[in-house]
């Protein structure tokens, strides 16, 4: 089975040049975050169903990155016993361990210092994933579990709970990053490369959040790949963040309640936004997201023919994928506000 992991997709992309106290230090601090977010102990006993997480993650990046394991998993060693006798000691370690040497080994400086800090990066990846799937499931049961409990307050109250932990488990792994000059950020599932705090701050984080409910996914899915397209050289990101913002603007349509089924590319939708009494857009919104689409999307979008093919340079790049989550955003708030979000 095929497994997505921050190594894979950012392997042409080069991050590390060095391995120094920052990464060793952010390597102890991963470990340490990775026991909170999926606990392998409780009281001092093993939990059963976290035990099998751990060895799942294991397994599905040791395939990825082509190791048998992440590290040495059984140990042998000669002592002797309390009779003086030399005795054969053999074990297993614990993949908790195997997760703590794979994270905290001494690094040898004929390593590949890049590819040695993405396959750890790859497996808080895996954790974070991993507990936000999680948690998704357990929101996708609430109505059952309100329905068939006398005490909804205590099973809201809960889940909000372990919602806010993980949400700051989220804030702290960022926050390692930019302490250890990372240009990495984690958001929805995936550990992407951010090259400014302050876009990250005011406009990627918000978005990422906002995005994260289920009727939002083709938004989440459009935006991360391009992204990815930015990050590896790829082809096209600005077309993937024109995609993201199109189907925010039907979704938009559609829950108001004013698509109507003869509308033939974003500029219609755009005007279904904008021609109500009570419009969502004004004018001048409208009229400046219909030329988003026609000088970014449509231009990269459509074969050029005979003409010279268009390209973006990396500013306009940039530009074009940071519009585009502002007006989401924008947009998302004040749906929400509008006291229309009916999901």
């Amino acid at each position: 089975m095929l497994t997505d992991i921050f190594a894979h997709r950012y392997k042409d992309h080069a991050i590390w040049t060095e391995f120094s106290e920052l990464e060793r230090r952010l390597l102890i601090q991963i470990y340490n975050l990775i026991k909170q977010v999926i606990p392998y102990y409780h009281d001092g006993k093993e939990i059963k169903q976290n035990v099998e997480k751990y060895k799942k993650l294991h397994d599905l990046l040791s395939n990825e990155i082509g190791q048998k394991s992440l590290a040495t998993r059984y140990y042998s060693y000669t002592a002797k016993n309390f009779n003086g006798i030399e005795y054969q000691y053999t074990g297993c370690y614990t993949y908790e361990q195997t997760f703590e040497h794979f994270l905290t080994i001494d690094f040898n400086r004929s390593w590949d210092v890049d590819a040695y800090m993405k396959a750890r990066i790859s497996l808080v990846e895996l954790v974070m994933r991993e507990r936000e799937i999680e948690l998704a499931k357990i929101k996708n049961n609430l109505a059952f579990e309100i329905s068939v409990s006398k005490n909804f307050q205590s099973i809201f109250a809960n889940n909000k709970q372990m919602n806010d932990v993980f949400h700051s488990q989220v804030e702290e792994l960022n926050e390692r990053f930019q302490r250890a000059k990372a240009p990495l950020s984690y958001h929805n599932g995936l550990i992407q490369i951010t090259s400014d705090h302050l876009i990250e701050r005011e406009i990627s984080k918000p978005f990422w959040s906002l995005v994260s409910e289920p009727k939002w996914k083709n938004v989440d899915i459009d935006m991360k790949e391009a992204l990815d397209q930015r990050d590896s050289n790829g082809k096209d990101p600005a077309f993937y963040a024109a995609k993201a913002l199109e189907s925010t603007i039907k979704i938009i349509s559609n829950q108001k309640g004013w698509t109507y089924g003869k509308e033939r590319g974003a500029a219609n939708y755009i005007d279904n936004l904008m021609k109500h009494e009570n419009a969502f857009l004004a004018d001048w919104e409208g009229e400046m997201l219909k030329a988003y689409f026609t000088k970014i999307r449509n231009e990269v979008g459509h074969g050029p023919g005979s003409k010279p093919m268009p390209t973006l340079t990396s500013y306009q790049t940039d530009f074009a994928i940071e519009a585009a989550m502002s007006w989401i955003k924008t947009m998302i708030l004040r749906l929400d506000s509008s006291g229309q979000d009916n999901s």
